[in-house]
């Protein structure tokens, strides 16, 4: 299902928890939800939709991706750029690192670690955000 994307800035500076299996139902209105919007957006996070779980999804190369409690475990190559978000207005400049060594599980619970460089590390890092509570 669609969902409305939250402009809520006290929502979405909230951390998110941690998700599980049960929550497949909230990485499938992501990925709706994303769909709706590619012309504009390349990556969500759960809180965009107003469900404070650490699930993110974002197009890696075409293809939709959903990653269920993501994190960096090692980051290189920092640069300054600007990020825009369905989210927010505006475009912020903030800090990324150009390649992201990230660990996530699958929905059904299957872990999973990727390297990860260029603009899919950046999207991810947005994401990642999202899900600390950071408001770019």
């Amino acid at each position: 299902m669609i969902r409305p994307i939250v402009h809520d800035l006290f929502l979405l500076s909230r951390p998110s928890e941690p998700a599980c299996a049960a929550d497949s139902a909230v990485a499938d209105d992501l990925l709706d939800t994303l769909r709706a919007h590619r012309e504009d957006c390349v990556g969500m996070a759960a809180n965009m939709i107003g469900v404070c779980k650490r699930i993110i999804v974002f197009d890696l190369n075409g293809t939709l991706t959903e990653m269920f409690n993501p994190r960096i475990l090692k980051q290189s190559g920092g640069y300054d750029t600007e990020e825009g978000c369905l989210s927010l207005t505006s475009v912020r400049p903030v800090r990324r690192f150009r390649s992201i060594k990230v660990q996530w599980e699958t929905r059904d619970g299957k872990p999973r670690i990727q390297t990860f460089t260029g603009f899919p590390a950046q999207i991810i890092q947005h994401e990642l955000d999202h899900c600390n509570g950071i408001l770019i």
